[in-house]
């Protein structure tokens, strides 16, 4: 029982790791500058790169920081000798006390080898601080096929240079992950000035919030925590999560080798296509253990969703090992675009 227990207590503090990488962090906990604690997001990018992104936390109470250095290493499937070794910085060039920074590496070449990383902190310095004297407000969001904000950034204090307005874009995990960021250089403003920036960002599809923020040669702003609108892609809500067996009937034990249906409720609103009255989707289950934060099992299923409301879909899995597992469950369209939310996760315990 005390294990169990135990196991449930570890679950609050599991976070999902990026599907396709594994990854590994190395920061000592001592240090008042580290990677925060949620992995980063790791991902290719349209030319085939691999890109990290992620954040740094100042835990310091009295000082800022810079000239903070990182370096991620780049693997194979054999995970030995790195295929490449990429250093670079945070967005931010000095982060304020209790602050953090994201930062975004790319590796050197579109390399289909790469399959991990890892990444480490390796040099921060004390620096002086910056005042924040910056304001950003954000006017107008529209979300179509790109991400459009418009905004307006006002300088409170003397004449500025090499000033940035940022757009950092997370996803829906808790901790949320950064999964990417994008700037607008803007340059010299006068004191007092004022002037209007303008985003129209492509997204990735995992994104459900963002922040504005900016930083120039001697001043920092406020961040803007925004949502971003919901599109009509967003068409099916997950409901529940049910364990049956092969027969149709709820689970009221686990065992290896049985075959447990990990089936859903998926409230549909409307068909993607109204000319067919369906909604192809790629239902998927995952499986994780509690003591570890590894994937046990990642199952899915295909189908079409005829018309609205209430439908079912379900994946079959066969447990190897006994424990404490939870459920993820997600809803995609065929162009691998969640079109529902994570429905509710489910604690078992196989014996």
């Amino acid at each position: 029982m005390k294990k169990i227990l135990l196991s449930l207590f570890l679950i609050l503090m599991l976070f999902p790791l990026n599907h396709g990488f594994s990854q590994k962090s190395d920061t000592l906990s001592t240090l008042s500058v580290a990677l925060t604690s949620e992995s980063p997001y790791v991902y290719k990018d349209d030319e085939g790169y691999t890109v990290v992104v992620g954040n740094v936390i100042n835990k310091n109470e009295l000082t800022s920081v810079g000239n903070i250095q990182l370096k991620v290493n780049f693997y194979d499937e054999t995970g030995t000798d790195p295929l490449e070794t990429i250093r670079g910085g945070t967005i931010l060039d000095v982060i304020p006390e209790l602050s953090t920074s994201p930062y975004i590496i790319k590796s050197n070449s579109p390399n289909p080898n790469i399959t991990s990383i890892s990444i480490m902190l390796e040099n921060f310095l004390p620096v002086p601080s910056k005042s924040q004297q910056l304001i950003v407000e954000s006017n107008e969001i529209v979300l179509g096929e790109n991400l459009q904000l418009s905004g307006i950034l006002t300088n409170g204090g003397s004449p500025i240079t090499d000033t940035f307005v940022y757009l950092a874009f997370y996803d829906s995990f808790i901790p949320p992950r950064l999964v990417g960021i994008s700037s607008i250089p803007i340059g010299d403003v006068e004191s007092n000035g004022k002037v209007d920036f303008y985003f129209n960002e492509e997204i990735n599809k995992n994104a459900v919030s963002f922040q504005i923020f900016a930083q120039s040669n001697v001043f920092y702003s406020n961040i803007v925590d925004e949502k971003i609108p919901q599109q009509l892609t967003k068409l099916v809500t997950i409901s529940d999560v049910s364990l049956k067996n092969s027969q149709g009937n709820n689970l009221s034990e686990i065992t290896i080798g049985s075959t447990v249906n990990i089936q859903s409720n998926a409230w549909v609103q409307f068909s993607a296509d109204p000319s067919s009255n369906e909604t192809p989707y790629t239902y998927y289950a995952q499986v994780k253990n509690s003591d570890f934060p590894t994937v046990e099992f990642l199952g899915k299923s295909d189908g079409r969703f005829i018309g609205t409301g209430s439908q079912s879909i379900s994946v079959d899995w066969i447990p190897e090992h006994k424990g404490i597992f939870f459920i993820e469950t997600f809803v995609w369209d065929r162009n691998h675009v969640p079109i529902a939310n994570e429905g509710p996760i489910v604690i078992l315990v196989v014996n």
